[in-house]
């Protein structure tokens, strides 16, 4: 885990801890550990959401973490395609040219189907690199060896940018 505190596991863990030690709070009568524990656990639900969180410029993504990483460009291309087919699908329509109309609709649709196809590569790859390096960096840990440790902690923290960048794209795309 990263040592700036957006860790989603530390969150869980802090959220569930003062959960528990705001209800011992109250069953006690203790405002001190309730007043506590309620503290540790909105911490913990603060860690949690900068874990998820990811701020984008174009096809690049940061995280909370310091991962940056770029979109597959099927997520880029796909998303051009659905932004020509729908202008070609409006202007069709206005003009009366059924044929430019059917073409929008038909290129708009593609490029959802390439926009989610680069969506799941980026799903997947991020999943896989946070994965590797959280594995990697904690066995050059247990080696002493920092060099690798710090190498595969940034693989960890890319794959996690990669990997929220994607899960946020298809949230809201799904919201509508």
């Amino acid at each position: 885990m990263s040592g700036d505190n957006s860790s989603s596991l530390q969150g869980y863990i802090d959220s569930a801890t003062g959960a528990v030690q705001s209800a011992f709070g109250s069953i006690t009568g203790s405002n001190t550990d309730k007043a506590q524990g309620e503290q540790t656990h909105k911490q913990g639900q603060v860690e949690k959401d900068l874990s998820h969180s990811v701020g984008k410029v174009g096809p690049y993504a940061v995280s909370g973490s310091g991962g940056v990483s770029k979109d597959n460009s099927d997520r880029t291309e796909g998303s051009w395609n659905q932004t020509i087919g729908s202008a070609k699908e409006s202007l069709g329509g206005l003009l009366g040219a059924e044929g430019l109309k059917q073409e929008g609709i038909q290129q708009n649709k593609e490029g959802k189907g390439q926009e989610a196809q680069g969506q799941l590569s980026d799903l997947g790859g991020g999943m896989t690199d946070r994965v590797k390096g959280a594995a990697g960096s904690a066995f050059a840990g247990l080696a002493g060896n920092k060099v690798d440790q710090e190498k595969y902690q940034a693989q960890h923290d890319t794959g996690k940018t990669q990997q929220r960048s994607a899960e946020a794209d298809i949230q809201k795309q799904s919201d509508y």
